[in-house]
């Protein structure tokens, strides 16, 4: 156990702690080269609201505004204060929804980015992971080389193609699903079973669009990874020695073809933290894309800032725990 600490678990800690160190440093220094101010720039759009402030009332809430958005004192108390109120989950106001705090918002739109980008990454790891084995294991069958034909041939689509191909024939032509949104416009979110239908008719293009683009790309690794190990030795002698093909395909081809798809996994697992912007924007689904698209729109730099820290933290968590699990999958990599 002692050895584990020391010469596995401590170092990739030590790793995960760095990078979200680093990236949240970066994350503070980008905003503050912009030229933009955004306490001016809160009081310049409420002036353009026709709100008539005099000189001492705009004086004391340029002063609420500098504290409030972190920007009071040197760089240095600057960016201590930053890590202080990051502990305490506070990434300031919103500059577009001002008062509303930034962590709200992303709190507010994570749970429908999440329920979707995560479904889809599985699915379609599952099914072209699973697809491209057997197509490489399985040359002949004519079943499987239409797939591996329709999966090349989507891979290299745009997504947001995808997306309006399905949006137009699905919800216009065949109008089976809605045209956007994640819920009718009136309806109060909630955990009823009546809400979760409507959520899940909403979803099923927005899911669709990626699992079909993603399979192309895990289908096109998968079979790749698979075509070298069929050569490899300890296959040529399991299949000399008479053991059954799917378990020859299980036990010994998809198991270690597996282990770079699985880090690929994590990655991808790790960027739903960010959002499908453009996918989200077709369908005018309000989850992260949506919300990251609306503060680069309206140069919300607070909003931007919390969607970068908390896809920085997505992608460290999930690449740690990979490392953690790995020796599981393969054997070759140990604790001891």
């Amino acid at each position: 156990m002692r050895r584990f600490l020391l010469r596995y678990l401590i170092p990739r800690f030590l790793q995960f702690l760095t990078i979200i160190f680093v990236g949240i440093t970066v994350t503070f220094i980008i905003p503050r080269l912009a030229p933009t101010n955004p306490v001016e720039a809160q009081i310049s759009m409420m002036m353009a609201r026709g709100e008539s402030l005099d000189p001492q009332s705009i004086a004391s809430m340029r002063a609420a505004l500098t504290d409030m958005y972190g920007l009071s004192g040197s760089p240095l108390q600057q960016y201590f204060a930053f890590w202080g109120r990051l502990f305490r989950g506070d990434v300031g106001p919103s500059l577009a929804n001002f008062p509303t705090p930034v962590s709200e918002m992303i709190g507010q739109a994570m749970p429908y980015t999440l329920s979707l980008l995560v479904t889809a990454v599985i699915i379609s790891w599952i099914f072209g992971n699973l697809f491209g084995a057997l197509s490489s294991y399985y040359p002949k069958n004519k079943a499987l080389s239409l797939i591996e034909v329709l999966g090349q041939a989507v891979r290299p689509i745009p997504y947001y193609i995808v997306a309006i191909v399905l949006l137009v024939v699905f919800a216009y032509f065949i109008p089976i699903f809605p045209f956007s949104g994640a819920y009718p416009v009136g309806t109060h979110p909630s955990w009823s079973l009546a809400f979760i239908w409507i959520y899940i008719k909403h979803s099923v293009l927005p899911a669709a669009t990626l699992v079909l683009v993603g399979f192309g790309g895990w289908f096109i690794g998968m079979k790749s990874l698979t075509s070298n190990i069929i050569s490899e030795d300890y296959v040529v002698y399991a299949e000399t020695a008479g053991l059954k093909k799917s378990r020859i395909l299980n036990y010994y081809i998809m198991r270690n073809a597996l282990l770079p798809q699985l880090t690929g996994l994590a990655m991808s697992l790790g960027t739903v933290f960010s959002g499908a912007l453009i996918m989200e924007v077709v369908f005018g689904f309000p989850g992260l894309g949506m919300l990251t698209m609306a503060a680069v729109l309206r140069n919300d730099y607070s909003m931007i800032m919390g969607i970068a820290i908390y896809s920085i933290v997505g992608v460290a968590v999930t690449v740690f725990l990979m490392d953690l699990i790995y020796p599981l999958f393969d054997p070759r990599v140990r604790y001891q």
